[in-house]
């Protein structure tokens, strides 16, 4: 009874409820400014951002990365226009004269070629390995499986050795150094009717990237010339890359 006449007695002032009104108010001030930070931050992380311009055909040359291989690629080199800018690519689409090994003029177009001789570029890709077996691993043990038991001689002393029908090379080569364990290797088509060329692939393997450099096959008559193009030309993709 005390205790009820005391409350009856002595109510709570205004003031009071006030104080106890701003006491509750605080903690739901506070939960709100959370939940706005956090819908904030998550609507930067999922807002769409757009790629960043295509760099000018004639820039200097811009660091790009294919499966966490650095290189430095001129951009008049690059085929597509969307992936001539710097960061990180899919995959990369590129061209370059020969034997300078300069990229194209930007502003000249690729005319027909009159004769095999006259093709002046060379056309180079670059994509993720994806675990796939080395360049290496595929001639010592994948190519063996489909090769045919005919070898005969190609020009400057390579060995010419087609793949079998029905298997997943047909109507294909491969042309090689028989004089050296670790030498030159590539895959080729034959010249076809009129004025198709034959067209070898070369390929090679640095870390996780995979490159595939397409030539015209009549070029391997100087092909101790065209193996050394090629390294330059590799090596010069990876010169100032980090």
């Amino acid at each position: 009874m005390a205790i009820a006449r005391s409350l009856h007695t002595h109510p709570v002032s205004r003031p009071d409820r006030r104080a106890a009104r701003h006491l509750l108010a605080l903690p739901a001030a506070l939960l709100f400014g959370m939940v706005m930070l956090a819908a904030a931050y998550i609507a930067y992380v999922l807002w769409p951002r757009w790629p960043a311009p295509p760099i000018a055909a004639d820039a200097p040359s811009i660091p790009v990365i294919v499966a966490d291989v650095s290189f430095n690629v001129p951009p008049a080199a690059i085929r597509q226009r969307v992936q001539r800018r710097p960061g990180t690519h899919e995959r990369l689409d590129l061209a370059f004269l020969w034997p300078s090994l300069r990229p194209p003029d930007p502003a000249a177009r690729l005319a027909p070629a009159v004769s095999a001789r006259a093709v002046d570029r060379v056309f180079v890709s670059i994509i993720a390995s994806d675990s796939a077996l080395a360049p290496a691993d595929r001639v010592r043990t994948i190519y063996p499986r489909y090769l045919d038991t005919r070898i005969s001689a190609g020009p400057g002393g390579l060995a010419v050795r087609p793949f079998r029908d029905g298997t997943p090379y047909q109507g294909e080569e491969l042309i090689y150094d028989s004089g050296s364990a670790d030498g030159f290797v590539t895959r080729c088509t034959g010249d076809g009717p009129g004025p198709t060329l034959g067209i070898c692939l070369y390929d090679a393997r640095i870390g996780a990237a995979d490159i595939t450099i397409r030539f015209p096959r009549i070029w391997l008559e100087d092909w101790r010339a065209v193996a050394n193009g090629l390294d330059q030309l590799i090596k010069s993709l990876r010169a100032g890359a980090h």
